[in-house]
């Protein structure tokens, strides 16, 4: 497949293992904070600032509902501007965002603050995506992505303990001094990310013609293209398919302590377990798991694997709303969460081979971040769909989650073949203009 690299700046002194251990870097210090941050908001803003859950609950709707739409112009911003900027201005507008959830007192100053703190992490993900994409070859994107992965939860494991720390105190200060800690490690991320090599802004291909001379369908790859991924239905399709795996998130932050909650209170502490067990099995695995993704085809059959494991770990979750003992469902609640981060790193390997190989290489940033926004409706609509469906719906709830599951996995594979099938056409220079015939001199 014909390419349009980027230049990076200097390539001899900026080898690529140097390259990725910055990211890596950069992704453990933001992950700490990010870490104490998510442990820790949810009492702050309703024990110390005051809000109510449902304030809080809909600020927090509105405010993902807004970055989701923020991640495609952010994205296309690191495209043009070049990701390594964009990303270190993005990580500093986080870090001055979360500072000031320190003087927020009132639900519209945290609705503003919100909104801004949204905006800006979907952005920076999109241009995180887009300097991975100018620094590391096709072919180790997904490892490399993989290793990020895992760090970013070993990150995640002490931001929360860290966090906890917060939560155990209780006090104004113990919060402010994890909002603290978060706003500090953005900072320290936005100038880990300057000490990369500079990624030259893309330049856009001028417009691709199949060999026919028809125009491109659904590319939008012309110079003022715009937004060209809102015109190509076919990535959204595939985009959409990810999105429904990714209803796997809220399930252990929220459902799943709500569901032991329901059902046996005593088990109270295995909620917060059950997330270690998935940081924890996601730092040590994530990259083995990826090893098998080499290509598209790989990908799409990694993703379907991860449909079939989903489902069987909803089976296992179904299970425990049945009269079992206490120790019985503690084992089915564990049983269902291996399945389950089993079957996350293989839909986590196969959405980033198949989000990379199926955008445009001058366009990446904007790609990303529309696939972003799975990511960010998960976490809106995610809890509400969730929240009903398990936890009024019981067992067959969880199997039909399950069945979504694992239908979503199986259309991965036809939604990228569709994808795939115009992309030599939209990659090919177009063809020089026919030359019209000499007329006869007589």
């Amino acid at each position: 497949m014909a390419h349009h690299p980027r230049s990076i700046v200097p390539s001899r002194r900026t080898p690529l293992s140097g390259s990725q251990r910055t990211l890596a870097t950069a992704q453990l210090v933001s992950a700490i904070g990010d870490g104490a941050y998510y442990t820790s908001s949810a009492l702050y803003f309703t024990r110390i600032v005051g809000l109510s859950p449902t304030r809080l609950g809909l600020g927090l709707a509105v405010a993902w509902a807004i970055g989701s739409v923020a991640g495609v112009p952010l994205g296309h911003l690191a495209d043009r501007r070049g990701p390594r900027g964009t990303a270190a201005a993005l990580a500093l507008v986080t870090s001055v965002v979360v500072a000031s959830f320190l003087v927020v007192d009132d639900f519209l100053p945290f609705l503003v603050a919100a909104c801004l703190y949204a905006t800006a992490q979907s952005g920076l993900s999109a241009a995180r995506q887009a300097l991975v994409g100018g620094l590391v070859p096709e072919g180790e994107r997904t490892a490399a992505l993989a290793r990020l992965q895992a760090t970013l939860n070993a990150g995640l494991a002490v931001g929360a303990a860290l966090g906890g720390v917060a939560l155990t105190v209780g006090t104004r200060a113990a919060f402010l001094a994890a909002f603290t800690l978060t706003a500090l490690g953005f900072l320290a991320t936005g100038l880990i990310l300057l000490r990369l090599p500079a990624v030259l802004p893309a330049v856009p291909a001028v417009e691709a013609r199949p060999a026919n001379g028809a125009p491109g369908r659904g590319r939008g790859r012309g110079r003022d293209g715009g937004f060209a991924v809102l015109a190509d239905r076919r990535y959204a399709l595939v985009t959409l398919v990810n999105t429904v795996l990714l209803l796997r998130m809220p399930l252990l932050s929220l459902v799943i302590p709500l569901w032991i909650a329901d059902r046996a209170p005593q088990l109270g502490w295995l909620g917060s377990a059950l997330f270690v067990l998935n940081t924890v099995g996601v730092t040590l695995f994530q990259v083995r798991t990826a090893r098998a993704v080499t290509g598209l085809p790989s990908a799409a059959r990694a993703v379907r694997q991860a449909g079939a494991v989903l489902l069987a770990s909803c089976a296992v979750f179904a299970l425990s709303a049945a009269p079992v003992p206490v120790w019985a469902m503690a084992a089915l609640l564990v049983g269902g969460a291996v399945l389950q981060v089993l079957g996350e790193m293989k839909q986590s390997a196969g959405s980033w081979q198949i989000a990379f190989d199926l955008a445009p290489a001058d366009r990446l940033g904007q790609y990303q971040g529309f696939f972003g926004t799975g990511v960010a409706v998960a976490r809106t609509a995610g809890p509400l769909l969730l929240t009903t469906l398990l936890l009024d719906g019981g067992g067959p709830g969880w199997l039909v989650l399950g069945v979504l599951f694992l239908a979503a996995g199986c259309a991965m594979g036809p939604a990228v073949r569709h994808a795939e099938r115009d992309r030599s056409s939209w990659l090919a220079p177009a063809p020089a203009p026919a030359t019209a015939p000499l007329a006869p001199t007589g």
